[in-house]
């Protein structure tokens, strides 16, 4: 069973509305930031590949810079597939560190 381990601090977390890169045991990352709530998912678009951490936050969703496809922060649903989809992980801060669930 999968444990919490420390990603990070709670400092090098995206600002609202951004996303950024990660990489923990090898496995990359994009944590974003809605109104002040991160969420954990993969960071390659299940599209092409793309790396959702350079992408833009927007009403819920990572949107991936290379091709516009979007991924819901809760699920990791597409809204362009009803097939494909990314990993989203647990995330929890316990005072400044920042964990994950992989």
């Amino acid at each position: 069973m999968p444990d919490f381990r420390k990603l990070t601090t709670v400092s090098e977390l995206p600002a609202s509305g951004e996303a950024r890169e990660f990489t923990i045991d090898g496995h990359q990352l994009c944590i974003a930031n809605e109104s002040g709530k991160c969420f954990a998912l993969d960071n390659f678009c299940a599209h092409r590949g793309g790396p959702l951490g350079q992408g833009v936050v927007d009403q819920g969703k990572i949107v991936c810079p290379w091709h516009g496809w979007q991924f819901d922060l809760t699920s990791g649903k597409s809204e362009q597939s009803a097939t494909l989809g990314v990993e989203v992980y647990e995330l929890k801060i316990e005072g400044d560190d920042v964990l994950v669930k992989i």
